[in-house]
């Protein structure tokens, strides 16, 4: 064979590999194994290839996401040009190896450098979200002499668009393309409307004439395209201004779903429901293209606005117009419908559509746990949580909120602590998760060490932390704490003030409580039925009646706010306090539906208080058939009796819970000491300090009665002789931990104790007088409110 024909060979060699490397496309499946087979056998038959066969072969390796490959080639090249490094380059960036790409880059001499190799760069660095790099690389182009082109400008400005905070950023990249003849160019003013559009939807600039320049570029367009129109109706849907973006998409003469999609999604995030589903059953109609962005929207738009129906209807049509659906479209949409169903509680179809996914990602697992725990249903919740490949710090946050909304505050606890010790940092919303588990506990101390790696984290100045920390420190004792945090919160919500105002109720300041809610009015603030629930309650805890009736009233008639059965229990329960029955029966009788059982648990404590016998037995009646298993009813039905000395009527009541099998929730006190929680129960002998508190509390009774003090045995619920009730009194729970907290906590420090049923009369009336002979305050929670004891009084005023 002659050199001639041997040449022929190889060029006939070389060709056909050069054509089945042109048949590999980015992502396609098969490009790897063609790519792989044709350098095998470019090896195999000793063919040298040329430069630009080489540059195709590491062309395709980086187009099958090889790139591991694509540099081994490109390391065995003696001297690699221009075009293999900067196909490296866009391999790198596009993978998210920018500083790969960015070494490569600084590697290729400038005298090799061209346009395409800088545009590369640029476009690596904003796909890799680095505007200022991409800006700082088009100024660096331009100084060495390189001239930009239309796809230079068109990365640039999408860069710019990224860090673009003022009026002169967009002025100066204006100018820059009107200079460089670009201007006319559809893509490249597609880019400058973006960079318009990014700059006036940024909280730092407040100028409202950036929008009307992206209108005027986009009205000035020789030409424009679906981007053109999509980019303007986005960019007035970020804008708030959605009139005017549907404006925009009337006008189009094409059908664009990309841009109906940015319409429906603007729709949804301001509440705007029923428009949403109009434009979607448009486009339905004009058999505009409808994506996975255009289903996620409208599952959410249905979800929002309570229309499971219609969502359900989204869903069969999906399945039966999606036959054959993307990886991508599967995901998106069946996370939309798991939060769907989870909405409504329909957990079996959520649960359906989760098991029935061929490829499930976090945010699947997250949407089933977060709305198990949305309905309480935590062991659901707490199994799908043990069996996640994968948690992010979103998974986390929600399973350890979700505990302390629901009262385990403990198991919330431990979960931060492993969520740390797991290498997560906490945000600050599962910072406010951790806060709310201490306010469940009553943990004031642990609560405290959160709130300083708040602070030393930089997440003092968030609103969800904020407003835990109020209502963590309002229920560790320390209403004044919560007043500081409030105070210096940064922005304040209806939540913020909501949790303050029942805060200083819940500690007896209902005076101060309702001039906040009145400051709050004065604020702007718009109340919500919260809102209302927190006022009403400060004027039962400090019996404001004229008050709280306002209140009630303004509810309906100037917030439009319908009362629901919590807001009547609140006026019932104010209104039975200060004895107005009369009142209080007019109110049950004028309420849309029949009254449940919170209107009248709060109508028999009335009773209780006023030892109104008659009316109290109705009540507890009306609970009989309502809750018949609440212990609550014969407790304090029977105490009444009691109260009453109508032991034989005590003894029928009890009896009564014996044959329905209802059992009496034991009281029980806490109090922490040295980190360490120590909880007593009534005539408590377990506690290994038992016999030295019961030796303090004989002393301290001493004491006490050298200053008037006198048990009250009338709060002695059997029927015994007078000093076996007294010393009943004297073994009550609360005064056992209250006894050990001044014990053993620093001379001086306030005593805080936490019980989880009603203070007892007597041993309200006993730390009264405890608090003058220590001379020392003592705090108790208990299951209504919080107790103050200073000085001989209490901050309740004795209205409790």
């Amino acid at each position: 064979m002659n050199p001639k024909s041997a040449s022929d060979v190889r060029a006939i060699v070389a060709n056909r590999c050069a054509a089945q490397l042109r048949q590999c496309r980015p992502g396609a499946p098969t490009s790897h194994s063609v790519a792989r087979a044709v350098h095998a056998h470019m090896i195999a038959s000793g063919l040298q290839p040329r430069g630009h066969i080489l540059n195709r072969l590491i062309g395709a390796y980086c187009k099958s996401s090889n790139v591991g490959y694509a540099r081994h080639l490109f390391d065995g090249i003696p001297q690699p040009d221009v075009v293999a490094r900067t196909t490296l380059i866009a391999a790198y960036a596009g993978a998210g190896g920018l500083k790969l790409a960015r070494e490569m880059f600084d590697a290729t001499p400038l005298g090799m450098r061209d346009t395409v190799c800088y545009n590369a760069m640029i476009t690596g660095c904003c796909h890799n979200n680095d505007g200022h790099a991409a800006v700082g690389l088009f100024l660096d182009m331009r100084r060495h002499g390189f001239k930009p082109d239309d796809y230079t400008f068109t990365s640039v400005l999408a860069a710019a668009s990224l860090i673009a905070d003022g009026e002169r950023h967009c002025h100066q990249m204006h100018c820059a393309v009107v200079k460089s003849g670009t201007g006319c160019v559809t893509s490249v003013v597609n880019a400058l409307i973006s960079v318009y559009i990014k700059c006036a939807s940024s909280p730092l600039v407040s100028s409202p004439s950036l929008m009307g320049a992206a209108r005027r570029l986009f009205s000035e367009m020789p030409q424009r395209d679906d981007v053109t129109w999509t980019t303007i109706i986005a960019g007035y849907v970020r804008n708030h201004d959605l009139d005017a973006g549907r404006e925009f998409l009337d006008a189009m003469t094409e059908n664009s779903g990309v841009a109906c999609n940015a319409m429906i999604s603007g729709y949804v995030h301001h509440g705007r429901f029923d428009e949403a589903l109009d434009l979607f059953r448009k486009m339905h109609l004009l058999e505009t293209h409808l994506d996975e962005f255009t289903f996620t929207s409208i599952i959410c738009a249905c979800a929002n606005a309570g229309l499971l129906g219609h969502g359900k209807q989204v869903h069969t049509y999906i399945l039966k117009t999606e036959s054959n659906p993307t990886q991508h479209f599967s995901l998106s949409v069946n996370n939309s419908l798991i939060t769907l169903y989870m909405k409504f509680g329909k957990f079996g179809e959520a649960r359906k559509v989760f098991n029935a996914m061929p490829v499930r990602d976090i945010v699947s697992w997250n949407a089933v746990v977060s709305g198990y725990v949305n309905e309480r249903q935590l062991d659901e919740a707490r199994s799908l949580f043990s069996e996640m490949p994968e948690r992010n710090l979103l998974t986390w946050t929600v399973i350890i909120s979700g505990l302390a909304q629901n009262g385990f505050g403990e198991e919330g606890l431990k979960m931060f602590n492993q969520m740390q010790l797991e290498g997560f940092e906490p945000c600050d919303y599962a910072f406010a998760g951790a806060i709310t588990c201490c306010a469940v506990l009553g943990a004031l101390e642990h609560g405290r060490q959160l709130h300083a790696q708040v602070v030393s984290l930089g997440h003092d100045s968030s609103l969800s932390a904020g407003n835990a920390l109020i209502t963590m420190y309002a229920r560790g004792g320390v209403v004044e704490a919560a007043h500081r945090v409030f105070l210096t919160m940064p922005f304040l919500d209806s939540v913020s003030w909501n949790a303050m105002i029942a805060a200083l109720g819940q500690h007896g300041h209902s005076s101060r409580a309702i001039e906040l809610f009145d400051e709050m009015l004065e604020e702007d603030i718009v109340p919500d039925r919260i809102s209302f629930l927190t006022v009403l309650s400060a004027c039962s805890h400090g019996g404001l009646v004229k008050e709280g009736r306002r209140y009630f009233d303004i509810m309906r008639s100037v917030y439009s706010i319908t009362p629901g059965e919590d807001h009547y229990a609140r006026l019932i329960d104010l209104l039975c306090r200060a004895g107005m029955f009369r009142e209080a029966k007019e109110v049950i009788e004028s309420m849309p539906s029949p009254a449940g059982a919170p209107i009248w648990e709060s109508f028999l404590a009335g009773c209780r208080i006023h030892n109104n016998m008659d009316l109290g037995i109705e009540a507890a009646e009306k609970l009989f058939e309502l809750i018949p298993q609440h212990d609550g009813t014969y407790i304090l039905l029977s105490n009444m009796y009691a109260n009453a000395g109508r032991w034989d009527q005590v003894a029928e009541v009890r009896k009564l819970m014996r044959e329905r099998g209802v059992k009496k929730e034991p009281g029980c006190s806490w109090v922490e000491v040295e980190s360490k929680v120590h909880v007593f129960l009534v005539n408590d002998a377990m506690h290994p300090e038992v016999r030295e508190i019961y030796t303090y509390l004989e002393e301290l009774g001493l004491e006490m009665r050298k200053l008037g003090y006198v048990p009250d045995t009338k709060h002695v619920l059997h029927d015994m002789e007078a000093e076996y009730k007294e010393h009943a009194l004297a073994t009550h729970s609360e005064k056992l931990a209250v006894a050990y907290g001044l014990m053993r906590l620093p001379r001086g420090a306030t005593v805080r104790v936490f019980k989880n049923l009603r203070i007892c009369g007597d041993c309200h009336s006993a730390f009264k007088f405890m608090s003058r002979v220590v001379g020392r305050e003592i705090v108790v929670r208990d299951g209504k409110r919080f107790h103050h004891f200073k000085d001989g009084e209490c901050s309740c005023g004795n209205y409790w």
